[in-house]
């Protein structure tokens, strides 16, 4: 058997029941692992900006990355002109609309004089009959021209829309490190043009880390979410750093013992994975580091 892989029976050995008297047997063990998040392109264009590299260190807001956003600022240019034409419409509308009011109240005096001249026989009644048609086709165009304005009010207000979403792509044109965290991968170079949706670089957020462990059947009934346990890791000797770590995941299916467990007789003990969250400001803890824990006695 493999020196490390004979190590790592022993230690999970350790773990199972009969590991959890009163002595300094650690209880459970594990490596960490942290959160990954693949950062991608918002905007489609040509990447002017790109600083990053595998092992870099980035924190929260750090430009990593800039896409070319030519077409859509000429694209904005042609809406906020477009939007300039359709307000300078409304007050030609509203003088327009204003005139036919005016010939409307005019004409309602006309109304009002014929129709105290036809009461008194003093004219025909088919005169009135002619004033109230003009009156009707004025009322007509009053309405016509009333029914521009929501038209352009709507128009406009879909062109500001427009802006409004070139705006946002614009300002997703600059990409940010949405984590503290090392850069593990990155998939795209300086001056190549990205699509929507294409992935520039993967991050593992780093100030947190998950020590993912594996208990046995007669351990898993004494872990609960939110239990403190004191988490080692290896120092200047083995496990000789503690800190303090908090359970935020308990599987609820037992599963075999993981691969690296070689052996036939190992292979088929059942297990169930914890996993527990580490502070990690400093950067002690790496991904794949490997750690212990013990729970409180």
């Amino acid at each position: 058997m493999n020196k490390g892989v004979g190590g790592f029976v022993a230690l999970l050995l350790l773990a199972l029941p009969g590991g959890c008297g009163g002595d300094q047997r650690s209880d459970g063990y594990g490596n960490f692992e942290a959160t990954e998040i693949v950062v991608s392109s918002e905007t489609p264009g040509k990447l002017l900006k790109y600083d990053v590299e595998e092992g870099t260190r980035l924190r929260i807001g750090n430009i990593t990355a800039v896409v070319d956003t030519t077409q859509l600022a000429l694209d904005r240019r042609q809406l906020r002109a477009q939007l300039k034409a359709l307000l300078e419409q409304k007050p030609s509308i509203d003088a327009e609309a204003e005139v036919y009011r005016q010939q409307r109240r005019n004409i309602q005096k006309d109304l009002d004089r014929y129709r105290r001249l036809v009461s008194e026989g003093a004219v025909p009644a088919r005169q009135l009959e002619d004033v109230q048609d003009r009156a009707q086709v004025i009322d007509r165009q009053i309405r016509s021209v009333d029914s521009k304005s929501p038209a352009v009010t709507s128009q406009a207000r879909a062109v500001v829309a427009q802006i409004d979403r070139i705006d946002d792509q614009i300002s997703k044109s600059v990409v940010r490190s949405p984590a503290e965290g090392i850069v593990l991968a990155k998939y795209a170079e300086a001056g190549e043009v990205v699509s929507y949706g294409k992935p520039l670089y993967r991050i593992a957020e780093t100030g947190t880390m998950y020590l993912r462990v594996y208990l046995s059947g007669t351990q898993i009934s004494r872990v609960r979410l939110g239990q403190k346990v004191e988490v080692l890791v290896d120092g200047t000797h083995p496990a000789d750093t503690k800190l303090q770590g908090t359970v935020t995941w308990i599987s609820s299916k037992a599963e075999f013992t993981p691969k690296i467990i070689q052996t036939r007789e190992d292979r088929v003990n059942l297990v169930y994975a914890v996993k527990v969250l580490v502070m990690n400001p400093d950067g002690l803890l790496k991904i794949g580091m490997p750690g212990e824990i013990r729970f409180n006695r």
